[in-house]
């Protein structure tokens, strides 16, 4: 065996699991203390451009491979600031780096200074408080170790409450928390004794363990459940702690994009942009449409911009397009239904709730009963908020509107999937389940013109799929409600 100064210091690299599914779907990515890159290329692979700062020669050389831009800078110093310059970015990743600085504080401070307005940060740290330390600590062991959480490079050490404490010294606010399981990784040093036993000529693959079958099976089976029972006792199970936190937006004026699903809407397509143009002159309008008839045509004609899915693939893939290529080139996203449903005259009330510090406005339609709802709709409306309360603690009225306000960074701190339909329940809840400022309005409802294209069996059942794949997903980590209800 080669001596273990010819051996990488990190012969297991794998993806951090946490961080990872944070990321949502940026623009703009630092990736701090990257690596190899390992979960920058998730971000890149996300659609984002990916910037890399790693000081070890031959790790920065890998990540060149497979991020974007890579620079070996001293994250402890105003260096970092002189070479990235004026560059802002939606996304800042500490993987596991933090620890290994004198001031952590300080160069969490620091970095801040290149987040865009509501950028958002992702910490991951590791628990000195697991179970393994404190068995050791019970036994009088306290050994370092070339990896892990007594990583033998570690300057501090962090619980999961002392880790919260340093985001939030730092001028973040805490979004959500989440973990890595302690659980089947305390296995991990047994596994890297073995990889170092099966090296050939000192050449240790990083990435062998991720690669494997049975590491790929462990993720996929085992983890998401792992995770969870680790949730019901984070100080003790939790391996790392990992933060998703931001830069507090401040209240400006946002650049507005109004967006509409479309599907065969001749008839009022075009009288829809011209209310829209009448209260909102200045904002884009972007229309996703699946039409076989000449709605697409209209609405170019009239100034907007269309954005084809053909053939259509429903609801929730539509919603999902619309929602991430407004929020590439706008600060803010206000969507409504193309059939006059929706009151167009409630666009700037919608748009001033974000511009003073919302990030999810929700107009609700069955905030009160209405007169152009059928009473079946209406009581399954109904039906739908009550089980979203009872499951999640968000006290919506209306679930399933067709007409919100999101402020862009918030539409980019989520990997929303449109697959299936309901997709506006995740819109809705995740947000409001990782401490977002959610405001509720009560709307008019009006009868549409032309027929309505909502498949309602196909809906309820994805309605409760929805809401049951949301358990287990955000968590909030102080007091006091910010989900309010405000009137029209």
């Amino acid at each position: 065996m080669p001596s273990e100064n010819k051996v990488p210091k990190y012969v297991v690299e794998e993806v951090n699991y946490a961080l990872t599914d944070a990321i949502g779907r940026p623009r703009t990515v630092l990736d701090v203390g990257c690596g190899i890159g390992t979960n920058g290329k998730v971000a890149r692979d996300h659609g984002a451009h990916v910037v890399g700062i790693e000081i070890v020669p031959e790790s920065a050389a890998r990540a060149r491979e497979v991020l974007d831009e890579v620079y070996s800078v001293n994250i402890e110093t105003d260096e970092v600031l002189e070479t990235l310059k004026d560059r802002k970015f939606d996304l800042i990743l500490f993987a596991d780096v933090l620890e290994h600085t004198v001031n952590p504080g300080a160069v969490l401070a620091r970095m801040c200074n290149l987040l865009e307005d509501g950028g958002h940060v992702i910490v991951s740290l590791p628990n000195v408080a697991a179970w393994t330390v404190r068995l050791g600590l019970l036994a009088g062991n306290f050994t370092y170790e070339p990896s892990g959480i007594l990583d033998d490079s570690h300057l501090r050490f962090f619980t999961r409450e002392t880790a919260m404490r340093l985001v939030e010294e730092s001028g973040l606010e805490i979004m959500r928390v989440d973990l890595n399981p302690m659980l089947v990784r305390a296995a991990k040093p047994l596994i890297r004794k073995q990889l170092l036993e099966k090296q050939s000529n000192g050449e240790v693959d990083p990435l062998a363990l991720s690669k494997s079958p049975l590491y790929q099976a462990y993720m996929q089976f085992v983890r998401p459940v792992e995770g969870l029972v680790a949730k019901s006792a984070p100080g003790l199970l939790a391996f790392q702690c990992v933060i998703v936190a931001r830069k507090p937006p401040r209240a400006r004026k946002l650049s507005l994009t109004v967006g509409m699903l479309t599907l065969n809407e001749e008839e009022s397509v075009e009288k829809m942009i011209d209310e829209i143009r009448e209260v909102a002159p200045d904002a884009e309008i972007l229309l996703v449409d699946g039409s076989s008839d000449r709605t697409p045509e209209l609405a170019a004609a009239k100034g907007a911009r269309v954005i084809r899915q053909l053939p259509p693939r429903g609801h929730g893939p539509a919603m999902e397009l619309l929602m991430y290529e407004a929020a590439k080139q706008s600060d803010a996203l206000v969507y409504l239904d193309c059939d006059f449903t929706y009151p167009a005259q409630m666009i700037p009330r919608i748009r001033g709730l974000l511009e003073q510090g919302a990030d999810v406005v929700n107009a609700s339609r069955t905030y009160h009963y209405p007169k152009a709802m059928p009473v079946p709709n209406f009581m399954a409306n109904r039906f739908f908020a009550a089980t979203a309360y009872a499951v999640h603690g968000v006290p919506t009225t209306d679930v399933h509107s067709g007409m919100r306000g999101y402020r862009s960074s918030v539409i980019r701190a989520f990997n929303f999937d449109g697959s299936g339909d309901a997709l506006p329940l995740d819109t809705l809840i995740l947000p409001a389940k990782s401490n977002y400022n959610i405001v509720e309005v009560p709307i008019d409802y009006n009868e549409r013109v032309g027929v309505s294209k909502l498949a309602k069996l196909r809906g309820t059942v994805w309605t409760f799929i929805r809401i049951a794949t949301a358990v287990g997903k955000g968590e909030r980590v102080r007091s006091g409600r910010r989900y309010r209800h405000v009137a029209g």
